[in-house]
């Protein structure tokens, strides 16, 4: 059980922070209320999206339903993927950020599964509220995931002589996201920057038979 601990505690941890903050953002925010941490390149912006990670949409209430359904059947996929890891002694690293992709891809379906029903809608004059008397903004599997984290850290106008762009404003980095986002985020790219460590004890188990064989 020692070998679940860290990973199940990165999930625990991850999900209530995420969660936590969300609620916070839509009971006390109006939507496109912001609070600027650092200066201008750190600030919590209020925003809701139907779609994907960082604010990218998915084609409309289908979309938005098969969206969802995808997302309840990956997440299924990825928690066996971290339990079967477990079970066969994989790379720990590797281990916890698979549990950090879990988390943030559970964190994001509690929005898209329940919000609807539990809150109110959000508006530009004022916060959404919990369990509303009339019920819900949407149904079952129709809600909105809550981003919130904006850090505009380089903002400018491309030169005229570049292509395609020329004299358009660029704001670098531009997409709104949340904890769940992150989460995601760092598990993949911690991922793709180790594999070579992860997988390396993978490789030498699997290729000792064949150099006994030889040997023999």
């Amino acid at each position: 059980m020692k070998a679940y601990t860290k990973p199940f505690l990165a999930i625990i941890l991850i999900l209530l922070a995420d969660q936590a903050l969300k609620f916070w953002i839509k009971l006390n925010m109006t939507l496109g209320q912001e609070y600027r941490i650092i200066s201008n390149w750190f600030i919590i912006h209020f925003t809701e999206n139907n779609g994907m990670a960082f604010g990218m949409e998915f084609g409309g209430e289908a979309g938005k339903l098969i969206l969802t359904l995808f997302r309840i059947v990956a997440v299924c996929a990825i928690g066996y993927g971290v339990i079967y890891l477990v079970k066969h002694k994989y790379h720990r690293g590797l281990i916890l950020n698979v549990a950090l992709i879990f988390a943030g891809a559970m964190g994001n379906i509690i929005d898209s599964t329940f919000y609807g029903l539990i809150f109110s809608e959000s508006s530009y004059f004022q916060p959404a509220k919990l369990f509303p008397p009339g019920g819900g903004y949407a149904g079952l599997f129709h809600g909105k995931v809550v981003d919130m984290f904006y850090f505009p850290l380089i903002q400018g106008s491309f030169p005229q002589w570049f292509p395609v762009w020329a004299g358009q404003e660029f704001v670098f980095f531009r997409p709104v996201f949340n904890i769940a986002d992150a989460a995601i985020s760092v598990g993949v790219i911690a991922i793709l920057i180790f594999q070579k460590a992860y997988f390396k004890e993978e490789k030498k188990e699997e290729s000792y038979p064949h150099s006994e064989i030889i040997e023999e």
